[in-house]
């Protein structure tokens, strides 16, 4: 594995300033950039170590503390593991935080994500990849979206709410898309349900786009995630090959 070094970075956005991780390979080289969107719980220590090995397989990642408005990260003081079947408070304290987080918010808030990555010495000059979980999938799904020119890779794992039957869905974004996309759906996911699947699948067919759509059979929502309750190992594994593979293929 290529030794990485990651520190905090401060992000001047429209409303404030977000705080966030950026990790990249130690050579003091630039390298190809990609946009990490954590789930709902944000910037810690687990979603850091996801982070170095993306870095550790040749890029520059950005973590934003996409709450940045509500605090720095933790916005909310997490346990070391998160049961939520025990601590069902944990995740309540979070849904307002998200409901905050409009398309409208996240749009404007992408682009300060990316002019960073624009300016930044180690990360290589040209389109970045964009990836999320959880909530994540649909910051990256709006980004790739509003930033065509910008993004040309995005890969979403367990994300719900991806094809909804609202005007603001995002799914709708598809038809400015560019990018190749890859999705990574948990089975039996109530925020990403069987109709969701389907619609986010003919939404991106319609629009001609390069995508892979995928549910992982018996992963639960948050399989990526191993401080959390819902981690699958085998799940886990394989989104890395899949992502592994797609920024391979664009950066290749």
């Amino acid at each position: 594995m290529t030794s990485v070094q990651g520190q905090a970075v401060e992000i001047p956005t429209e409303d404030g300033t977000a705080d966030a991780y950026l990790t990249h390979p130690g050579d003091g080289l630039p390298h190809p950039a990609v946009l990490f969107y954590p789930d709902a719980f944000g910037p810690r220590p687990h979603v850091e170590g996801m982070a170095d090995r993306i870095a550790a397989a040749g890029h520059t990642v950005l973590v934003p503390n996409v709450f940045y408005r509500h605090g720095r990260a933790p916005v909310v003081e997490l346990p070391e593991f998160i049961d939520l079947s025990q601590r069902p408070e944990i995740f309540g304290r979070f849904i307002p935080l998200m409901q905050s987080l409009t398309p409208e918010l996240t749009r404007r808030d992408a682009g300060a994500y990316l002019r960073l990555l624009a300016d930044h010495p180690l990360a290589a000059d040209g389109p970045v990849a964009v990836t999320g979980y959880c909530m994540g999938a649909r910051l990256a799904l709006l980004t790739a979206g509003a930033y065509p020119d910008r993004v040309a890779a995005v890969a979403g794992f367990h994300g719900g709410g991806l094809a909804t039957d609202t005007s603001d869905s995002p799914h709708l974004a598809a038809a400015d898309i560019t990018a190749e996309l890859y999705f990574g759906h948990a089975d039996n996911d109530p925020s990403m349900p069987p109709e969701q699947m389907e619609r986010l699948e003919n939404a991106l067919t319609e629009a001609g786009l390069r995508h892979r759509c995928e549910v992982y059979p018996g992963a639960s929502h948050g399989f990526t995630q191993a401080d959390t309750d819902a981690y699958d190992a085998k799940a886990d594994e394989r989104h890395w090959t899949a992502l592994l593979d797609l920024l391979g293929r664009t950066f290749g």
